[in-house]
This record gives structure tokens, sequence and C-alpha cells, in this order.
């Protein structure tokens, strides 16, 4: 009998050899060893053309470690450290959508050409790993030219380091805090610049080969400033009605959605509530959310990725709101009114696998969306299968000592 061949194929479409990974890591066995059915936690979802191998995604995380927008060696180490570990889908941190739309001055951008070139190469890197990955298309607005929160809780940063404090945008003049710089209302000719800002950025993301786009529509960076009543006192046609507040968002919608292919998946994040009370003024609640989730939908977005907060220093967050779990009603509340309409994710606080397997069994979201924990634990994916007893395929490279030749010369 002829022995097998000594190959160790290569991933296929990469310019240097790594070694291909089928299935994907993160891809649990089925059956399992153990004759336990799948749990739903690590089923395969599939959004438009896209199939995730499991529903476990990384959230985006802020890495404030770019130069002029361009993404470093820091994004493919951190990013495929994770990844190569398997979860669904991997969102990259908040990607500027134009100069003026970025958090700090270190911040990742994709106006540039030369911005999609170096995230092309962290997407080359995810795809040769037969892995998933996304992009947060972002424009911080009033809360842009501030530093990296390990520098400075809060504050302006000035020209001198870098900042722009005079080309901040919002829409109003109302500062996010006292210490933010002092934003100028956006015109309408300054709202279409920012939906074509947002438009050739999500040309850029397709071009580069990103699999899902996702629009950051949440923690009061500039969509969310304007359909939030406490932010936005406009009154015109983008202030004002509940219609006229979500118009920025929706516009943007429409536009990025009408450039990208059929089969991509579009995300879009909101702030499911602000946290403000009742005697502070007016406030975005969980019902103002069910309703612009319900219009998002209708024009085409897929999955409502639900977080909180962000948008005032005024906030007086609920005393769960730092417990496991603290957004998951939030997500629940859209799941229960939208249905199959739309996919739901819940943020916020998972970090157990029964925990997280229970927010699907009650129906609650369609997704889990971890950040933290990813960030402690890159392989925070097969953490979450040893809480349910669910064996993984891992990458080769990373699953070997623990099977086959070494598994068997341990014992």
């Amino acid at each position: 009998m002829a022995s097998r061949p000594l190959f160790n194929a290569p991933a296929p479409n990469v310019p240097y050899f790594v070694p291909r990974q089928y299935p994907p890591a993160g891809t649990a066995f089925d059956p399992q060893p153990h004759g336990k059915p799948v749990p739903t936690l690590f089923r395969p979802l599939k959004i438009r053309g896209v199939e995730f191998q499991n529903r476990i995604f990384l959230a985006p995380l802020c890495q404030y470690s770019s130069e002029n927008g361009v993404v470093s060696p820091w994004q493919l180490v951190h990013l495929g450290g994770i990844f190569t570990h398997g979860p669904g889908l991997t969102l990259t941190e908040a990607t500027a959508v134009l100069p003026e739309g970025r958090i700090s001055p270190e911040d990742a951008g994709i106006w540039t050409d030369e911005q999609a070139t170096a995230w092309a190469q962290v997407v080359q890197f995810a795809h040769s790993q037969n892995q998933k990955i996304g992009i947060q298309l972002a424009h911080a607005g009033r809360k842009a030219s501030t530093a990296a929160p390990w520098v400075a809780a809060t504050g302006t940063v000035p020209f001198i380091a870098g900042g722009w404090p005079d080309e901040v945008l919002g829409p109003t003049d109302e500062p996010h805090q006292p210490d933010f710089p002092t934003p100028k209302a956006l015109s309408k000719e300054g709202i279409t610049r920012i939906v074509k800002g947002f438009v050739d950025a999500a040309k850029r993301s397709i071009r580069a080969g990103f699999d899902v786009i996702e629009i950051h529509g949440a923690h009061g960076f500039l969509i969310s400033s304007f359909y939030a009543p406490a932010s936005n006192t406009r009154t015109d046609e983008y202030g004002g009605s509940f219609e006229n507040r979500i118009r920025l968002a929706i516009e943007v919608v429409d536009a990025v959605r009408a450039v990208i292919p059929p089969t991509t998946p579009l995300f879009f994040r909101l702030s499911a509530t602000d946290w403000l009370k009742d005697e502070q003024g007016p406030r975005w609640r969980s019902e103002d959310s069910v309703r612009l989730s319900r219009v998002l939908a209708e024009h085409g977005v897929d999955f409502i990725d639900v977080s909180t907060g962000g948008l005032s220093a005024a906030t007086q967050m609920s005393p769960l709101a730092s417990g496991a779990g603290y957004q998951v009603p939030f997500a629940a509340d859209i799941k229960a009114a939208l249905g199959d309409k739309v996919f739901v994710g819940a943020v916020g606080g998972i970090n157990e696998g029964k925990f997280a397997q229970s927010i699907l069994d009650e129906g609650k979201a369609d997704a889990v969306l971890v950040g933290r924990m990813f960030q402690k634990n890159p392989g925070f994916v097969w953490k979450l299968a040893d809480d349910l007893d669910v064996e993984l395929h891992q990458s080769s490279q990373i699953g070997w000592p623990f099977q086959g030749r070494a598994k068997k010369a341990a014992k």
C-alpha cells in the first residue's frame, strides 16, 4: 500500500508560504467526538454571500497605532494573533473615512489608496488563514482631535501635537464636553462631503478585499450625535423629528449599500441608549433604537451591532452597566421586534461560554461580539469552546501539539 505524500500544502493566492488552513480555525468538529450536538454558538452563520464558521465575532478595538492613517505591523500582529485562533469574524478598529474623522492623530484611516494598500496586507493574511475580516468605517465627529486614552482621559490635542481642533465637526457647535474641541456645525454641503467620504472608503475597502463593511453609528461619534436628540438641536431637515435626526445615518447606509457588492454584508453599530435620565432632557432610548433598526433593515443593513453609551459626559449609567451582558437586553429588544428581518449582535461583558450560548438559545441575538476578552486572551474562542465542551479545528501550527503525533507521544 502506497504511503500518503508528505506535503505541507500552501495557502492559495498568497505571495509567501503559509500552510493551508482547511477547515478554518474556529470550526467545530461535526459530529463532535463525544457525540453531543454542536451548540449554536459554534454553528455557521451565513449573511448574504459570506459564511462565518461560528458566531463569536471580534468587536472593534481602537489601537491608536497608525501614522497619517496608515496601519503598521502592529495591526497585523494584533489582529493576526486573534484571527488565527478562529473567531467567525474579525472587525477592525474604527477606521476614519476622512482625516478630520479620526479620534486621535494616531487613528487608522482609509481615505487614501496608501492606507487601503496597508489594510490590504492585513486582509491578505486573514484570507491566507481562511478567515473572514470586516472593516468598521467611522467619523468621530465632535469627539475628534483627542488623545489616545493612555495619554489623557480627556482634552483637546492641539495643532502642535498633530491635532486639528479648528476642523472638528458636529451637528451643532456644542462640544462633547467642555475640554473637548468646539466643533463647527455641519452645513448641507459638509454633510454631502461626509457621505461621499463613506462611499469612497467603502469602495477602497472592497478593493482591499474586506468581507464585511460596518458603519460606525454609535458612541457619540458623528452619526450617533445626529440621531440622538441630546446632541442634535438643529432646526433644518437634519434635526428636530426622529425622521430628520436619522437622515444622515440613512443617507450613509443607502450610499454605501449602493457601491458594495450585493453579496457583501452591511453591518451597523448603534448605541441603543445614551444612558441619560429623563430630567436631563431629551434622550435616546431602546425603543428609538428598535425604530431605527427597522428603518436600517429596510435600507439594506443586514446586521445590527448593539452597543450603548458614549454620547455625553453627563451620562448616568445603570448600576447594572458593568456586569456580564449589561448591554444584551438592548440587543434582545431589537431582535424581539424585528425577528428574522435582520441579524442582531450582542456585546458587552460576554466572558463565558455557557452565558454566550444562553444569549443565542434565548433568541436575544444571532451572534456575540467580544472585545476586551480577546485583548486579554487572543485564543478566547478556544476558551469558550472549552466552557461548552466543544472540540474545534485549530490552525495547524497552533493545534498540532494538542493532537496527533504530539498527543500520542505525551501518553
